[in-house]
């Protein structure tokens, strides 16, 4: 039989560990946190972690530590950070790649972003631009779409399994009904490099990919993939505009937590990201990526996320991707 004293004791403990855990959370951040990557180093997504992590470190003033843990598509990283305690000491720089197409693409792995994660805070909007090399004659899309009819069978798109450009250029494919022939690539340094040589005749890819060739003139812009024209080159229509009014997708980058994170930390990361995103510093840093900021509370990005995961399974399960 529990006695009176068994309980108070019972209540007294669990008294304690509610005043430590908020103490904790009016403390935090009393240590550096570590911000895993699940990307190599060097490229778009872990330099915009590397600038989230400064904005914290600026407004919370604890050094935010960057750990790039590749592989597997995102997924090993993922899985790390996913399994780290939920203290607020440990987050992960996401994106649609990681936290929206993984899921359906790695049929094994086990990814369930919603359940796994909590989300912290939006950071970027990444643009896609539809392209074909200087060898391909069209230069808008009805001009293309009648191009790759005339040549029924001789037309192909590269990119890597299951990225943005595989998905975006598949379903086009699909909606224009042109027979196109996905070629899978490594990365997406080989696959440009094949549509500069004309080996590839068109891509749905991300500006901040495609913009430099671009400009220098070897590939040409036939439309914008959202729903407004980039002020780079305005006299390039959308894809809307251009007839295709599903296209208006972006890729986009965000921080989460680990499940079970406390609010009020949540809040404490958000504000501090979004304070670093109004800055003239994150629109010259994000203008590099011709990228876009974007600002939101964790609810707001958690819908967000889950309006995603279902956009691009979408998408996965037309290509007909995935990784066993």
């Amino acid at each position: 039989m529990i006695s009176r004293r068994m309980l108070l004791s019972a209540a007294a403990a669990i008294g304690a560990g509610t005043i430590t855990g908020a103490r904790a959370q009016a403390t935090y951040p009393d240590k550096p946190i570590k911000m895993i990557v699940p990307f190599p180093p060097g490229g778009p997504i872990d330099t915009m972690a590397r600038l989230a992590g400064k904005f914290i470190t600026d407004s919370l003033g604890q050094q935010v530590i960057i750990e790039n843990r590749p592989g597997a598509g995102s997924t090993i990283g993922s899985k790390a950070a996913a399994a780290s305690p939920p203290d607020g000491y440990t987050l992960m720089f996401g994106s649609s790649g990681s936290l929206a197409v993984a899921p359906s693409l790695y049929v094994n792995a086990g990814i369930d972003p919603l359940k796994m994660f909590a989300p912290v805070a939006t950071f970027a909007l990444l643009p896609h631009v539809m392209a074909v090399p200087e060898q391909v004659p069209a230069k808008t899309v009805a001009e293309f779409v009648a191009y790759a009819k005339a040549n029924a069978g001789q037309i192909n798109y590269g990119a890597g399994l299951g990225t943005p450009p595989h998905l975006l250029s598949a379903l086009f494919s699909s909606k224009a009904g042109i027979n196109a022939t996905y070629v899978p690539y490594q990365g997406a340094a080989q696959s440009v490099t094949d549509m500069l040589a004309g080996r590839t005749h068109y891509s749905i890819d991300g500006t901040v990919i495609l913009m430099p060739h671009i400009k220098s003139g070897k590939l040409r812009a036939i439309a914008m993939g959202r729903s407004e024209r980039w002020p780079e080159i305005p006299d390039v229509p959308t894809l809307t505009e251009s007839g295709y009014p599903d296209f208006t997708i972006d890729a986009w980058t965000g921080v989460v937590a680990p499940h079970g994170t406390p609010e009020p930390i949540l809040a404490k990361l958000n504000a501090a990201i979004g304070t670093g995103l109004r800055t003239t510093e994150a629109k010259t840093a994000l203008d590099r990526f011709s990228s876009i900021a974007t600002i939101s509370t964790p609810p707001q990005f958690g819908a967000f996320m889950a309006e995603q995961i279902q956009r691009w399974g979408a998408l996965v399960k037309l290509a007909g991707a995935k990784v066993e």
